[in-house]
């Protein structure tokens, strides 16, 4: 067991709720609501983390309290009226029922979100200073407004006590209402509401003495911070800290859940939601020194991604209760695994953003490495054995491939895995020599420990042919071979261009003037200019899209940008590469103009380009005759979730999964391996 751990398990009780551990998942918007309801899909998900053993589960991140700040925006729950009482009831008793305790968040989220949408009215603030995130400009509050939203989150509490909930927190942080009334960025009001810090706190004292009295003084209130905003004209950690001592001192939270920064514009939003190019536990300083000068319990989360960094925080006094929500999305089971002794089974979050990128950009949470995450209704975090045991080959150890082999080995099926390489991991292993994205090796590492524990035979370095997997006998053929590199339609280009793949393998090596042209506006591009920028190239990106990196999402494009500005590279949009040709010792890039057809020409010493993969298909279609499926997946049963309808005593059936069919990524490869593989 990890050190520290029994300060991890060790119960927190606050105003007589007991919570049976310290490890708990905060509020956050994981897309899954309903209508303004969090209904099965959303119950089903936080239900698994009880069922993993956390101690405190909280959902909602941002939920709405009142119409004009409205819930639609991420599918988020509305608690403006009663219908949602009796889906908090429903969703308590699934929590419970599994020993873990439910919180939700409420919140108005002022001039932080859309006033087009849902019921089209104005945003408010405490004063019409536009948000360059939601690039809303709201309407400065009145009285009458600050009375009738002290109203909504009053009755918003209510609600909560009479669905069961365990108690709620206020979401003043990360530029929501009551911290736009905290924070000079954005409060510049001469009234009473304004001016000194003093009058700046009266709304949020105002909001938490209502909900007091409309939910009990026995009832678990607490407030989500920030300990220090960290913009020039926002809040100083100074000001943060009197702001959590005079609201504990007055007796109107139960606990204080701090963290680090603010959320106005888009490198903002990537600090206060740190991905993998950030340190672990970056800002637990900033609840450390709150917790000095409080007496409630102190909670925090911000990239704590594993429980030796969490059960430190914990039994050095830093806080009370640590929070490992993204550490959840990849593994719901790791209290329960540590508790149990089985450490070493977490499936680690690696901080690749993926669940939250996605959150952004209007999609649903999903992690990068656990295709159950959000799917509790249809896939399984533990996967049963099968009734009969059958002879599989997976032909691949990329992602996919070892999830294939992970899940058959569970289902009890004898697996053998080809792996014409030394390393498994596929292209996982390059993504991870570019820069700040090397945890992203922590993938395969957890792969290929559990293929391992599991008795898979693992060949290395052993190609693939027809011959050898047929030698193997098998029931069950799983084509898992990845993509390769494409260079992409230009003229000239299978001559003249190089992959950001063969810069990764290190089987090139530009120097001089780079020109990388991205037709993705994934990772990859911005990973490799960075690297080709450190040592020593001049590096301009060219891309088709209107920006560099376009889809990448929110906590991870602002920080590609700012390190490519660092830099100096040069990033060029709305341009189309259309030819390649030598000139001398150097090349020549003629570009095109998306919008206007005009060309341009760069002179430079090499051209490297991305534009995705191709499927390394050639083993599968010499496989696919005399299988008993000719190679098909049936979608029906897979998305109805029955076994595949193949008689595999005629022989073997044969299946591709992951880039080997289309190039797309890393939670495809992995969601195609655990949907047709759970039913073998």
């Amino acid at each position: 067991m990890i050190a520290n751990a029994d300060a991890l398990l060790k119960p927190l009780t606050i105003k007589g709720l007991t919570i049976r551990n310290r490890v708990m998942s905060t509020s956050h918007a994981p897309g899954y609501g309903r209508d303004g309801k969090p209904q099965e899909r959303y119950q089903l998900y936080h239900a698994e983390k009880a069922k993993g053993g956390i101690g405190l589960t909280m959902f909602g991140g941002s939920s709405s309290v009142a119409p004009d700040s409205p819930a639609a925006p991420w599918n988020q729950i509305s608690v403006a009226d009663d219908s949602v009482i009796p889906y908090f009831r429903e969703f308590s008793d699934r929590v419970h029922a599994h020993g873990g305790k439910l919180m939700i968040q409420l919140t108005h989220m002022g001039r932080r979100t859309k006033w087009d949408t849902e019921h089209w009215l104005p945003t408010l603030s405490p004063s019409p200073r536009r948000e360059p995130a939601s690039r809303t400009i709201p309407k400065e509050m009145e009285e009458e407004d600050i009375a009738r939203v002290v109203k909504s989150f009053a009755e918003a509490a209510r609600r909560c006590r009479e669905g069961g909930l365990d108690g709620c927190e206020v979401s003043a942080a990360h530029g929501h209402l009551i911290d736009q009334f905290w924070s000079p960025s954005v409060n510049q009001r001469t009234d009473k509401y304004g001016g000194s810090l003093e009058n700046r706190m009266r709304f949020g004292i105002e909001v938490l003495e209502a909900m007091r009295a409309a939910a009990g003084d026995d009832y678990v209130i607490g407030i989500r911070m920030s300990g220090d905003e960290m913009i020039a004209d926002g809040l100083s950690h100074e000001e943060c800290l009197t702001i959590a001592t005079e609201y504990a001192k007055r007796g109107l939270v139960d606990f204080l859940n701090v963290l680090g920064g603010q959320a106005r514009d888009h490198i903002a939003h990537a600090i206060s939601l740190p991905n993998m190019s950030f340190p672990v536990a970056p800002f637990l300083f900033l609840p450390s020194a709150i917790k000095r000068e409080v007496d409630v319990p102190v909670f925090h989360a911000q990239r704590v991604t594993d429980l030796a960094t969490a059960a430190r925080a914990v039994a050095e006094g830093h806080v009370d209760m640590v929070a490992m929500t993204r550490a959840h999305i990849a593994d719901p089971h790791l209290v329960k695994k540590l508790s149990e002794g089985r450490a070493d089974d977490i499936r680690q979050c690696v901080g690749a953003g993926y669940c939250i990128d996605r959150i952004y950009v209007g999609g649903d949470a999903l992690c990068i490495q656990n295709a159950a995450t959000g799917r509790e209704a249809t896939m399984p975090h533990e996967i049963r054995k099968a009734d009969v045991r059958r002879r599989v080959v997976v032909i691949g150890a990329g992602p996919g491939g070892l999830e294939a082999a992970r899940v058959c080995a569970e289902r009890g099926h004898a697996v053998v895995v080809f792996e014409k390489s030394g390393q498994a991991g596929g292209q996982i292993g390059l993504a991870a020599k570019a820069g700040w994205r090397e945890a992203m090796s922590g993938i395969p590492r957890w792969l290929v420990a559990q293929v391992t524990k599991l008795g898979v035979d693992l060949r290395l370095n052993t190609e693939a042919t027809q011959a050898a997997v047929l030698a193997e006998t098998p029931d069950v053929v799983i084509v898992a071979t990845g993509g390769t590199p494409s260079r992409g339609h230009a003229k000239g280009a299978a001559q003249h261009a190089v992959t950001t793949a063969e810069v990764l393998s290190g089987a090139v090596e530009p120097t001089g003037s780079v020109l990388l042209y991205d037709e993705m506006g994934q990772h990859n591009a911005s990973s490799v200019a960075e690297l080709l920028a450190k040592r020593g190239c001049l590096v301009e990106v060219a891309t088709h899209d209107r920006m560099v990196a376009e889809e990448v999402g929110t906590t991870n494009q602002p920080i590609h940008l700012r390190e490519l500005y660092k830099l100096g590279v040069v990033m060029t949009p709305n341009m189309e590469l259309i030819e390649i040709y030598p000139e001398g010792n150097r090349f020549v890039a003629a570009l095109r103009n998306t919008m206007t057809d005009a060309e341009e020409e760069r002179v430079v010493d090499r051209i490297v380009v991305d534009h995705g993969t191709l499927p390394v298909d050639a083993l599968y279609h010499g496989l696919k005759g005399a299988s008993v499926n000719r190679g098909q997946t049936d979608q029906e049963a897979m998305l109805r979730g029955e076994p595949q309808p193949f008689d595999l005593s005629k022989g073997y059936a044969l299946y591709r999964i992951g880039d080997a069919v289309a190039g797309r990524n890393i939670h495809a490869a992995i969601y195609d391996a655990l949907r047709l593989c759970k039913d073998i």
